[in-house]
C-alpha cells in the first residue's frame, strides 16, 4: 500500500471529531476510497461500503432513500452482519453526489449519531454548489490530491530521516552535495514520468514498465473526459475541448485561456463558460490558476477571474500527452525540447497539494509572474518563478516586481534545474525539488489567543 499523508488526517478526524461528518472531495482515480477503505476496516469494527455512483447506474436501491430511516432500512438489506452503533460502525458513502438529496440528509443522519459516517466524491465541488441546503454544521470537507512529489519519494524506497535531512537543508538554505543533488534530480525527473497517481505509480512500483504507467495515464485521461457525459451534449463538447487544450494553452507565450479559441469564434469571455470551468476545477481534473490586478496581501482581494489559467491535475498525464513513451524528453537535457510547461505544471501541483490557492501575475509594463502565493507567516505575498533551461537568472518581471515599493514585495523564489542555492538581492534561487517543502499550513500545530482580560 502506498503510504499518503492523508493517511493521518482521516485516522485523526474518525478518532477525534465525533460531531461532524467528513466529506472527501477530489478527482477520481487519486485514491479516496482506497484510503477511506483501509482506514475504516483499521478503525471500526463495522464497516459498510455503498458505491452510489453504482447503485445510481444499477439497482437504484438508493435513490428513494429521504429519511435516516429509509436508508437504515436500506442498509439492514445491503449488510447482512448486525450494525453496532456510533462507537464501532462507519458507514462510507461513496460518490455521494451521485444522489445530491443525500448530501442535506447528512444533517440529520450526523444529528440522530447512530452510527459513524464518511462521504466521499470525485465531484463533490459541482454538487455541493448546486445543493439548496448545504449541511454546513454538520460536515467538514477536505481535498485530497494525487501523491506529491513527497509521497512519491516515500513509494520509490526514499527513507523518511533521509528526506528530513534535505528538509533541513532547506531550511538553512545550504546546498546539497553533487551526489545528493542528482539522487534527488534524478527522482524528480522520474515523478515528471510518472505522476501522483496511485494506480500509475503502483504499475510501476511493479516492473518499472512505462508502457503500463502510460496506459494508466491514457485510461484516466480518457475517464475525465467521458465524466463529462453527465451534461447536456452543448456543455459536454464545451468542458472535453476546453480539457484538451490545456496543454497546448501552456505553450502559449501567456499561456491562459483564449476564450475564442475554444469555438473559434470572437468576441466570447469567461462568462460564456463559466459552467464548464466550475465543472473542471470543482471535480479536480484541473488547476485553476487565477490573474491578479494587484499583487497585495491577500490576493483573494484582487483576483481576476475572467484572466485564468488552467493546468492538468497530475504531471504524468501533461508528460503523456506530450511525449508519450519517449523518456528521454525528460530525462535527458534535449537542448530542442522546452520543459517549460512541464515544470510549471508540477509545482502547480505541488503548490495545490499543500493548500495554495494559485494566482499568477500579468502586465503589459511588468510582465508575467508563473505563481503569486499568500505567505501568512509574514502577511505577504511571495512571487514564484519557474525555469527550465540555463537563463534561470533572466526574469524582467520578477526583478520589477521587487523593484516596485507600492507592492511591498522583498522576498521571491525561483526554482530551476541549477544545484546550488545562491541570493540575489530579495530573490532566492533554489533546486526544483525544492518545490515540495512549499507548505502552506501545519496541521498538527495549536494557535491559542491570549485571555481577553489580559489584553
Amino acid at each position: 500500500m502506498l503510504e499518503r499523508k492523508y493517511t493521518q488526517r482521516l485516522e485523526q478526524f474518525l478518532r477525534e471529531e465525533t460531531s461532524k461528518i467528513l466529506l472527501v472531495n477530489g478527482a477520481r482515480q487519486v485514491g479516496k476510497s482506497y484510503l477511506i477503505r483501509f482506514v475504516g476496516k483499521k478503525l471500526f469494527k463495522h464497516f459498510v461500503e455503498i458505491n452510489l455512483k453504482e447503485d445510481k447506474e444499477g439497482e437504484q436501491v438508493f435513490a428513494d432513500v429521504h429519511t435516516p430511516n429509509d436508508l437504515y432500512i436500506r442498509l439492514s438489506n445491503y449488510y447482512s452482519t448486525p450494525l453496532g452503533d456510533k462507537s464501532d460502525t462507519l458507514i462510507f458513502l461513496d460518490e455521494i453526489q451521485s444522489y445530491p438529496h443525500l448530501l442535506t440528509m447528512l444533517k440529520f443522519l450526523n444529528q440522530e449519531s447512530r452510527y459513524r459516517f464518511i462521504a466521499s466524491g470525485s465531484q463533490l465541488g459541482i454538487a455541493l454548489s448546486q445543493t439548496p441546503s448545504v449541511p454546513l454544521g454538520s460536515v467538514t470537507i477536505d481535498h485530497m490530491c494525487p501523491l506529491d512529489f513527497e509521497e512519491f519519494l516515500w513509494a520509490t524506497g526514499v527513507g523518511k530521516e533521509w528526506i528530513q535531512n534535505v528538509r533541513d537543508k532547506y531550511v538553512r538554505r545550504e546546498t546539497l552535495d553533487e551526489n545528493l543533488h542528482n539522487i534527488l534530480l534524478k527522482r524528480f525527473q522520474y515523478y515528471l514520468l510518472i505522476g501522483g497517481m496511485p494506480e500509475a505509480v503502483n504499475r510501476y512500483l511493479d516492473d518499472r514498465n512505462m508502457v503500463r504507467v502510460r496506459e494508466t495515464h491514457r485510461d484516466i485521461h480518457n475517464l475525465y473526459r467521458i465524466d463529462a457525459s453527465q451534461y447536456d451534449e452543448e456543455h459536454k463538447l464545451m468542458i472535453r475541448r476546453i480539457y484538451d487544450l490545456i496543454p497546448s494553452n501552456l505553450e502559449n507565450k501567456k499561456k491562459r485561456i483564449i476564450y475564442k479559441d475554444i469555438e473559434n469564434k470572437t468576441g466570447k469571455r469567461f462568462s460564456d463558460y463559466a459552467d464548464e470551468f466550475e465543472y473542471l476545477t470543482n471535480s479536480g481534473i484541473a488547476l485553476e490558476v487565477s490573474a491578479i490586478s494587484n499583487p497585495r496581501f491577500p490576493l483573494a482581494e484582487s483576483e481576476q477571474k475572467r484572466l485564468v489559467k488552467l493546468y492538468l491535475n497530475d504531471v504524468g498525464l501533461l508528460t503523456n500527452l506530450l511525449f508519450e513513451l519517449n523518456v528521454n524528453a525528460v530525462l535527458q537535457d534535449i537542448r530542442s525540447i522546452n520543459l517549460g510547461t512541464v515544470y510549471e505544471s508540477v509545482v502547480a501541483q505541488e503548490l495545490a497539494a499543500h493548500g495554495f490557492k494559485l494566482h499568477y501575475f500579468d502586465n503589459k509594463q511588468k510582465g508575467e509572474v508563473d505563481f503569486l502565493i499568500d505567505d501568512y507567516n509574514r502577511l505577504k505575498v511571495l512571487p514564484i518563478e519557474v525555469k527550465s533551461g540555463k537563463d534561470y537568472t533572466q526574469h524582467s518581471a520578477l526583478t520589477k516586481f521587487l523593484d516596485t515599493p507600492d507592492y511591498g514585495i522583498d522576498q521571491a523564489i525561483v526554482f530551476s534545474n541549477e544545484r546550488t542555492i545562491s541570493k540575489k538581492g530579495g530573490i532566492t534561487y533554489l533546486p526544483i525539488y525544492f518545490c515540495m517543502f512549499l507548505q502552506n499550513h501545519q496541521p498538527n500545530e495549536t494557535v491559542i489567543l491570549p485571555e481577553l482580560d489580559s489584553l
